[in-house]
């Protein structure tokens, strides 16, 4: 039995350091969008789906209408998703001030039983709305940087995609489960990077990304996985990536990265990875989902090992699987200057094999609470 269960876990070490040195080969290749002069503006229309955030909107507005780029080529559309709280509020305050400042709310076209996918429901009924060509979309808890619609702009100019991804990190805050999220979503900003700009998966993140408003259209928007909760911004990246002619692209610079908060509570942070995980059954870009399998089986692996006291085998591959994982890392925590925080990353393998397998299974037969909301 142990026997077997070495091998196996040999063979899965092997094609999962393959997979990390493709995803280092892939992310190494990936240089800084160089900026270009322009005489030209697009105008984008900034969709912000937002639900209980009051603590957060005023924030994220600020840091959209400081950005260097004209005004008159930007508008702002917040969507209140049934809000408890006064985010509705201060969003009309800001309309009142700034004419390009609009508010929706989802209240005026849905019932709340009516939806399971409220997020997507939101998006659509903003770009219906839009008068920009292009939508770029963003959290409410998040705050944009300065050149962030400009290099938008230069890189559509230069590169005529229909989508665009781009870079999302946490903000640095201090406690166990900060430190846990900030390094778990490095792994996953430097694997999106990557994989995008190899033009191999469909990863992104709605945090930061972008699309032409008449591709939306053309792809029939959410149709067809509008049952799903989650996954408006994965979803849409596949379907334009399988059904267009433009490209899919990845805006690669450090004056691109938004920042959003780390979630504060361990329930919390399961639920939002359980949210994530739900997607992975209905993806059609198949090599995720074998990417993800593999992810699954070998840390699954690990907790076979602890099981049947396969003690010195165990520490053996975690040896291994965290010299891979540091390999993987060390470009992507340069490129988001967090380098210094790769120290506690060694400390952190134990829980993150375990969440890992929680949230993989959860995520498939377990109704979960978002935004307190019950989702399937």
């Amino acid at each position: 039995m142990l026997v077997l269960l070495d091998w196996l876990v040999l063979i899965l070490t092997i094609l999962y350091a393959g997979l990390l040195m493709a995803y280092r080969n892939w992310f190494d290749k990936l240089k800084p969008f160089t900026p270009i002069e322009v005489r030209r503006f697009t105008y984008f229309t900034i969709v912000i789906p937002a639900r209980n955030e009051a603590a957060n909107i005023k924030a994220c507005i600020d840091s959209i209408l400081k950005q260097d780029y004209p005004t008159a080529h930007f508008e702002v559309i917040v969507i209140d998703d049934f809000s408890e709280d006064d985010t509705a509020f201060i969003v009309k305050a800001f309309s009142a001030q700034y004419p390009q400042v609009r508010l929706l709310t989802l209240a005026d076209y849905y019932k709340p039983g009516e939806l399971n996918s409220f997020k997507k429901k939101a998006i659509e009924k903003a770009v219906s709305q839009a008068n920009g060509n292009w939508i770029v979309t963003t959290d409410a808890d998040c705050l944009v940087p300065p050149l962030w619609l400009s290099l938008y702009n230069q890189y559509i100019i230069k590169e005529h995609p229909v989508f665009v991804a781009a870079p999302v990190m946490f903000t640095q805050e201090k406690g166990v489960l900060n430190q846990f999220q900030l390094l778990d979503f490095m792994a996953l900003q430097g694997i999106t990077a990557a994989a995008v700009g190899a033009g191999k998966h469909s990863m992104c993140n709605g945090a930061n990304l972008a699309f032409e408003k008449s591709a939306f259209i053309a792809v029939g928007g959410y149709q067809g996985v509008d049952h799903i909760a989650s996954g408006d911004d994965m979803f849409l990246m596949h379907k334009m990536k399988a059904t267009l002619t433009g490209g899919v692209g990845y805006l690669f610079h450090p004056d691109a990265v938004v920042l959003t908060k780390p979630l504060h509570k361990w329930k919390d942070f399961i639920m939002q990875r359980i949210r994530w995980s739900s997607k992975a059954r209905y993806y059609d870009d198949t090599s995720i989902f074998w990417v993800l399998l593999l992810v699954y089986v070998y840390n699954f692996s690990f907790l076979l090992m602890l099981l049947v006291g396969d003690f010195s085998s165990l520490i053996i591959a975690l040896a291994f699987k965290t010299f891979f994982e540091l390999f993987f890392l060390e470009p992507v925590a340069r490129f988001f200057n967090l380098r210094s925080h790769l120290r506690y990353f060694t400390l952190y393998q134990p829980l993150h094999i375990l969440y890992t397998l929680f949230a993989g299974l959860f995520g498939q037969i377990k109704t979960y609470t978002w935004k307190g909301r019950k989702v399937k």
